[in-house]
């Protein structure tokens, strides 16, 4: 009989708390840019590795700084 092999999956830490930040500022872009796909997308927390708490930050501050133009609201596909 073959047995089944378990992958092992590193599990993601949270950048955030990695770094201890406490609050995320929708003003630092650079960092905000990771978290949003090609598309312009949030990228969710199974995905990015966040905590619950940073990535209810995050989405919070994406939202906030797509709408004073600081960041895009949809990916340009021209």
């Amino acid at each position: 009989m073959l047995k089944k092999r378990r992958s092992f999956r590193r599990q993601k830490v949270c950048k955030y708390c990695v770094d201890k930040i406490d609050a995320i500022d929708f003003k630092d872009i650079k960092r905000l840019r990771n978290f949003i796909s090609d598309r312009g997308k949030i990228i969710p927390r199974r995905i990015s590795g966040n905590c619950a708490l940073h990535q209810r930050q995050l989405a919070t501050a994406i939202r906030r700084a797509r709408s004073i133009a600081m960041l895009p609201f949809a990916a340009d596909l021209s």
